[in-house]
């Protein structure tokens, strides 16, 4: 069993006077009852997924609700949409009562929140498996932020140039999990050291049908399921790619204002992100397309049948997948982003903070040259705030200063070590 970074939040927010009231939302299973129920162990829990007890429980009173369940657990709380207003009369009239809300199908839940709930819930996502997450073996050991991230928290560009040796038994096992992560994802299904390679694939086969029939349904209500999920493997196969909604409609045989519709769709259900481009000014000659990133690489390519190596975009997008997870799992306000110039010049991810940005190239390749940081020399005559630090993320097992404040790192180590 592997920790998560997000419990220790949950239960900070839980012992606060604005904890009362959390929801916490994510894509099907990436552990959200497990974790609740392993952190809340004094809580009830209630699953709200069975037609046949549910009514049981949205006939209850606020008073019935606090006396039998004052700390609670709700699970598939969109399902059950009466039971919201139960849940705002207990928070209303009983101060110490605690409820934590569970859905997959962030549009109902949200809908549902922002009628009955607003100003009284704290929200929490839940994504797939972190490298730094993979790294622990039970709930009691310690998650240790990886070196990016301790930059980023910090400032401190020293973090980026010194650490363990690369000959460490930590590094080893970093090296060992990022390629199971680059291979099968980060569902915490698929870590379970016990499946075999057929079992890892069969599962992810079965989520892709469950995600299907159970997740899309509800929140798009399709009767013929087809077309979207001719576009959702279209989708796969141009991960880190420029969307061209267009092209994507051709491929998939439905319009572009679908194929919007179908991508919003896996947004919200926690499958893609959709990383935009950077653009102040109007008249710079910037691309405005957006690239899409599956937030897990084991679904991407399993939605593709895909074995073996890695193409090069498929690479990309795992690593900014990853990156984007340890950021929204530290709470860090930053914005991510990708740019593009008219002339060909490309940063595969963007990072903007509050002082400054930080540009990223990922390559593939077991060796990394200066010119490989070529986008991302004199980015200030293009961007409007100061470069805190480039970074060039490889295959390469070496650590190499190219100059003008870019590093070059292994991937593992700097999102793992």
């Amino acid at each position: 069993m592997k920790n998560r970074t997000i419990l220790s939040l949950i239960k900070q927010k839980s012992a606060s006077r604005l904890g009362r009231l959390i929801a916490l939302t994510g894509a099907r299973q990436t552990g959200k009852t497990t974790l609740v129920q392993t952190g809340f162990s004094d809580y009830s829990y209630i699953s709200l997924d069975d037609p046949i007890t549910r009514p049981d429980f949205t006939a209850l009173s606020a008073a019935q609700w606090y006396q039998q369940y004052p700390n609670v657990i709700l699970d598939e709380v969109q399902k059950a949409p009466a039971i919201i207003e139960s849940i705002k009369a207990v928070y209303d009239q009983y101060p110490d009562a605690r409820s934590i809300l569970l859905g997959s199908s962030q549009i109902l839940l949200m809908e549902q929140i922002r009628e009955s709930l607003a100003g009284r819930i704290s929200l929490v996502e839940l994504y797939p498996l972190t490298l730094p997450e993979m790294l622990t073996d039970s709930w009691d050991d310690t998650i240790v932020d990886s070196r990016f991230i301790r930059f980023l928290k910090t400032g401190e560009r020293d973090i980026l140039y010194s650490g363990m040796p690369l000959q460490s038994e930590r590094y080893a096992r970093v090296v060992h999990h990022m390629a199971h992560y680059l291979n099968f994802g980060a569902m915490p299904a698929v870590v379970d050291p016990m499946l075999t390679i057929r079992d890892k694939y069969d599962w992810l086969h079965d989520y892709i049908q469950t995600y299907l029939q159970r997740d899309l349904r509800d929140l798009a209500n399709l009767r013929d399921l087809t077309p979207f999920a001719r576009m959702q493997r279209a989708l796969a196969g141009l991960t880190g790619v420029l969307l061209n909604m267009n092209e994507l409609a051709q491929l998939a045989g439905v319009t572009s204002k679908t194929v919007k519709r179908f991508i919003s769709y896996l947004e919200i259900s926690y499958q893609v992100i959709l990383l935009q481009p950077w653009f102040r000014n109007l008249n710079k000659r910037l691309s405005k397309a957006p690239k899409v990133h599956f937030l897990d690489p084991g679904i991407q390519r399993a939605l593709l049948n895909r074995r073996g190596q890695l193409t090069g975009h498929e690479f990309e997008s795992a690593i900014i997948a990853e990156i984007y997870k340890q950021i929204q799992n530290s709470r860090l306000p930053i914005d991510c982003y990708h740019l593009r110039t008219a002339d060909g010049r490309e940063v595969d991810l963007l990072l903007e903070t509050e002082h400054g940005f930080v540009p990223i190239e990922i390559k593939m390749a077991e060796r990394v040259a200066s010119t490989d940081a070529r986008h991302l020399r004199k980015l200030d005559e293009i961007l409007d705030k100061p470069i805190l630090q480039g970074l060039v993320l490889s295959n390469d097992p070496r650590i190499h200063d190219l100059g003008d404040d870019i590093v070059a790192q292994p991937v593992g180590w700097a999102l793992g070590a």
